[in-house]
């Protein structure tokens, strides 16, 4: 498998540091407010990142952490702690929001077929590990202790700005908008890793350390539970692309300094979703959350569908016209996947060579584009329809669409479902056949004759319901 690695700038081929396993640590949300659906694409091709590693043999432990405090609103230790600012929107405590959309989180994540990382766990739950790496920071010469903070000392390493299109001239003090100089560090690119009373007196998350009353910084966070729960070598690091600088570029020099050898092998970031407008956030234009998409009619999956679409490592524009012929395409697809009939298998060259041409697209980069022209080659193909079916839904562990899953109209019947409504469910099977043969005539006698019986046939992007 060949991945594009942030750090070399180059598609490498991967290799595990252990072979046939996988550590993965994934930046999981500040829990200040709803993920918005920008976040929401980097945590997709997240998922189907590990679901390919899995198909493709390997045994993959994922960790991901829950930021609820220290993560501010600057780039430069300015600011306030993100928490604190949602608390005080919603005049509730830290925790309290905290909980609430962590919950949300999962609910999105749940709604799109995103599998919960194995080891989930909120910064608050690590302090004492994060005062354990300081500490040897600290006592390595790495960090400083200043104005009652510690920080780290950038121009103890070799190299900063690991990430080559960061150039330090471009990241001083002043240059960026809403930068502002930190006066009790030795460099102006100095991070914090601990705060204490002496900067945030109204943050109401605190804990004793060695150095006061206080709480941590962002990126300790990560690299902490990294470390904890996967050890000295990390395979791949993912996130959003926005994420490079400063946080994932602090993790390594913590890291490094920390271990004294090198950490993480593989940087996997994806890039962002835009609007016509430029990136999509959270404090511009309509803030775009899967809740208000379920709202305004359009399902789930058909998201995940359109990000699928796309590769990660290009910029998607979002817009409602494209998420529409995302769902008109995503619909067709799932109704001629689920009328499939099942009890075939995965054997025989013709089957070998689709599943090479799926692999292939994993392989190159996770190519999700490419993988789904592999799931249209199947149902192309020669093979039997049951087999088109098992092959299908091998691919489908994957890219998890739920494409041979039930549409609305073929859901195992209630208690109050009798024998005609089972009827119209072969029916609307029938019909969808036919469609899918091309056989139109015979889709619409179908239709026609279901219509004299006073049944109305309605299709949607999802499949086909009826009503009486």
């Amino acid at each position: 498998m060949k991945l594009y690695n942030t750090l070399t700038r180059s598609k490498d081929e991967f290799l595990p540091n252990e072979p046939g396993k996988v550590k993965i640590y994934t930046c999981g949300p500040t829990v200040y407010h709803f993920a918005h659906i920008g976040n929401l694409r980097t945590y997709i091709m997240e998922d189907v990142l590990v679901r390919a590693l899995e198909y493709l043999g390997y045994d993959v432990l994922r960790v991901m952490n829950i930021t609820d405090v220290g993560h501010l609103s600057g780039d430069s230790d300015d600011g306030e702690d993100k928490m604190l600012s949602g608390a005080k929107r919603e005049h509730k405590s830290v925790m309290e929001i905290a909980k609430y959309y962590t919950d949300a989180f999962f609910r999105d994540c749940e709604a799109l077929k995103l599998r919960r990382p194995d080891v989930v766990r909120p910064a608050t739950e690590c302090i004492p590990d994060f005062i354990a790496m300081i500490e040897k920071l600290l006592a390595d010469g790495y960090a400083y202790v200043s104005g009652g903070n510690v920080y780290f000392d950038i121009s103890k390493l070799d190299k900063y700005y690991v990430f080559g299109e960061h150039e330090a001239e471009n990241l001083e003090v002043g240059v960026r908008e809403g930068v502002g100089e930190d006066v009790n560090k030795r460099n102006p690119a100095d991070f914090a890793l601990w705060f204490t009373k002496s900067k945030f007196d109204d943050q109401e998350l605190k804990w004793e350390s060695p150095w006061g009353l206080g709480y941590p910084g962002w990126h300790i966070e990560c690299s902490a539970i990294s470390l904890k729960y996967c050890g000295e070598y990390l395979d791949i690091h993912c996130g959003g692309v926005d994420n490079a600088f400063p946080h994932h570029t602090n993790e390594i020099a913590q890291s490094e300094a920390y271990l004294g050898h090198k950490w993480c092998s593989f940087w996997f970031h994806v890039l962002h979703l835009n609007t016509a407008s430029g990136k999509m956030s959270k404090s511009k234009g309509e803030f775009l959350t899967l809740s208000l998409l379920k709202e305004k009619g359009y399902d789930p999956m058909a998201y995940r569908f359109f990000c699928l679409l796309s590769h990660y490592r290009k910029p998607l524009v979002f817009s409602y016209e494209a998420l529409d012929n995302a769902v008109s395409a995503y619909g067709k697809l799932r109704a001629r996947c689920a009328a499939l009939p099942s009890g075939g298998d995965c054997t025989g060259e013709t089957a070998g060579a689709l599943r090479a041409s799926f692999t292939a697209a994993l392989e190159n980069d996770l190519n999700t584009s490419l993988a789904l022209t592999a799931v249209y080659d199947v149902l192309k193909s020669g093979l039997a329809d049951a087999d088109k079916r098992a092959l299908i839904e091998e691919f489908d562990r994957v890219l998890a669409l739920g494409l041979t899953d039930p549409l609305p109209s073929e859901k195992e019947p209630s208690g109050e479902e009798d024998g005609e409504d089972a009827e119209i469910r072969r029916q609307i099977a029938l019909r969808a056949a036919a469609k899918k043969e091309k056989n139109y005539a015979e889709a619409d006698r179908i239709r026609n004759e279901l219509a004299a019986r006073g049944i109305t046939l309605i299709d949607t992007p999802q499949g086909t319901t009826y009503q009486r």
